[in-house]
């Protein structure tokens, strides 16, 4: 999808196995215009549906990975009505459960600044690989606003008071902070970030496909269940997943070299 200027507002490209979706208004920091999340959320779920895709990579072009709402939504939100504001927020919060919804792992690489929506969006992701330097935060507070939608992605990642801290202080951290309490897996040297992340994506996607995808299923699907429910569904799937070629051929394959 085209935005401003005609340019396209997410590029997309494939590397063997992974799909590397670029958001790309750097002028902008690239902010969430409604453009840009209607073209993220096709974008996704294209390489969802792409049976050669194994694992779908997230980022942003120039210095920053997303600055979060774009100015001109900022304005819509001061001057539209009550049924214009929600259809844009059903917009955005389709993106934001999008991640978990889809089959394959999303993994962000945050570089520069991941702040409001754009720290909602990255965290919306399996996994965030990020770069030294980088910030992450959510000033919403500062004008007044409340994040939300993101704070349910925040709650899931990090405790109920240091997601507190951070939503009511509006102070971003740093990419070694954000690592401490949760929000990104791994930092990685500015410098050696590309190469870093792309080791990284293709390591993800030389694992089992089935056996990823399953363990996504899972991990979410048991989000709020009991424990016995949680133990009852991984019973269930365990079986389904002793079925898939991948496992059978994976079993064969330590037999073999067990001999």
């Amino acid at each position: 999808m085209s935005g401003e200027g005609g340019e396209e507002v997410v590029l997309v490209r494939r590397e063997g196995g992974v799909a590397r979706l670029t958001m790309n208004r750097p002028e902008k920091r690239n902010a969430l215009s409604p453009e840009l999340v209607d073209a993220l959320k096709a974008a996704l779920r294209d390489a969802d549906a792409d049976p050669e895709v194994k694992v779908v990579a997230l980022e942003g072009a120039g210095k920053d990975f997303c600055s979060g709402a774009d100015l001109s939504a900022l304005r819509t939100i001061a001057e539209d009505g009550v049924m214009e504001n929600l259809q844009d927020v059903e917009r955005l919060a389709e993106l934001f459960q999008l991640p978990r919804r889809m089959r394959k792992p999303v993994v962000a690489l945050v570089r520069g600044r991941a702040l409001a929506g754009g720290c909602g969006l990255a965290t919306a992701c399996d996994l965030v690989l990020a770069a030294e330097g980088a910030q992450l935060g959510y000033p919403e507070v500062r004008i007044g606003f409340v994040p939300a939608m993101v704070m349910a992605i925040l709650r899931r990642n990090v405790s109920e008071k240091q997601a507190f801290e951070l939503l009511v202080s509006g102070r971003p951290v740093d990419a070694a902070e954000a690592e401490r309490i949760g929000l990104v897996n791994r930092v990685v040297a500015a410098d050696a970030f590309a190469a870093e992340a792309d080791a990284y994506l293709a390591e993800l996607a030389g694992r089992s496909a089935s056996a990823v995808q399953l363990t996504k299923r899972l991990l979410y699907h048991s989000d709020g269940m009991t424990f016995e429910a949680a133990v009852r569904a991984g019973a269930d799937l365990n079986v389904l997943a002793r079925m898939t070629d991948d496992m059978q051929a994976g079993v064969r394959g330590f037999l073999e070299g067990a001999r």
